[in-house]
């Protein structure tokens, strides 16, 4: 497949698997990420420091990103996450990691929030919290979707959505909220600003706002090593295994039909999932104007 800008391993919890210091390895030594993205919901603290600090002396010249859940104070979080204890679970495991980035350049530590009908009444609580964690480097929120925004959808109030976006490019602008330190992180908070005005835009709307990469830019690759354009088409859109396939992911992409599904995502689908919008804006040379605006007020 040869360079990757961006290497995510999703979930479920990545931290479960036992060889996911494996996985990594072999995706930095054929792959060469730029970044790597490992979300965590923090429920193992010393997994976590020893399989990160593993990964960041394995992957020298990748950033190695690890995302921290925090979906509300104390109490909410552990009920949202149906874990008893979770949220001082998920802050123990960042008081362990915050000193790896003293020793390691290519470390970055930040927070995802996912935003739903549960905690959208907190949502300022929660950046305050987040914003009073000095190690942390961004925080994100991403906005429930799956079987969760199924059964949340009507309940969900997509103006307090905008209203935690907003404040959060406010904090990005005047320096209050906590924000990367790697080369290029100024163009990343300005596409994340960007990203959530247009995930708050296709919501309201609930409609295409600019074309979709899945397929072409983004991949994903199942535990069982199946391919996929886009995770919203595990039944659908099913390109093949790459076992069966001798790991060819270009020559799998060559197949008939594939070039058809991918045509008809780029010109048809749209969702709100923040991977693809970050691909979708950041490829998208109509969205390059009002990407420079927010890079300048940066």
């Amino acid at each position: 497949m040869g360079r990757l800008l961006w290497l995510a391993f999703s979930g479920g919890e990545p931290l479960l698997r036992d060889d996911l210091i494996e996985i990594t390895r072999l995706f930095y030594h054929n792959n060469k990420p730029s970044i790597i993205l490992i979300p965590t919901n923090g429920l193992l603290p010393g997994r976590t420091r020893a399989v990160v600090e593993q990964i960041l002396q394995d992957c020298p010249k990748s950033t190695v990103v690890v995302k921290l859940s925090i979906d509300g104070p104390g109490e909410l979080h552990d009920r949202l996450r149906c874990v008893e204890g979770a949220f001082d679970r998920t802050m123990e495991t960042y008081e362990l990691l915050a000193p790896l980035l003293r020793e390691y350049s290519n470390f970055e530590l930040g927070v995802n929030t996912v935003f739903c009908a549960d905690n959208q009444d907190r949502m300022d609580d929660i950046i305050d919290i987040v914003s009073g964690m000095p190690d942390i480097r961004t925080h994100t929120i991403s906005l429930a979707r799956g079987h969760m925004r199924k059964q949340s959808l009507e309940d969900i109030d997509l103006s307090k959505y905008l209203a935690a976006a907003e404040r959060l490019a406010r904090g990005l602008r005047e320096g209050s909220q906590p924000s990367y330190t790697f080369a290029g992180a100024r163009l990343k908070a300005a596409q994340d600003i960007l990203q959530r005005r247009l995930i708050h835009k296709t919501a309201a709307a609930n409609s295409r706002q600019l074309e979709c990469y899945a397929g072409s830019l983004n991949l994903v690759i199942t535990e069982t090593g199946e391919l996929y354009p886009c995770e919203s088409f595990l039944e659908e859109h099913k390109l093949g295994s790459l076992r069966d396939n001798d790991y060819d992911i270009k020559g799998m992409l060559k197949k008939d039909g594939t070039r058809q599904i991918i045509e008809r995502i780029r010109h048809h689908c749209f969702c709100t999932h923040e991977c693809y919008m970050m691909t979708n804006i950041l490829f998208n040379p109509r969205l390059y104007p009002e990407l420079l605006r927010e890079y300048i007020r940066l």
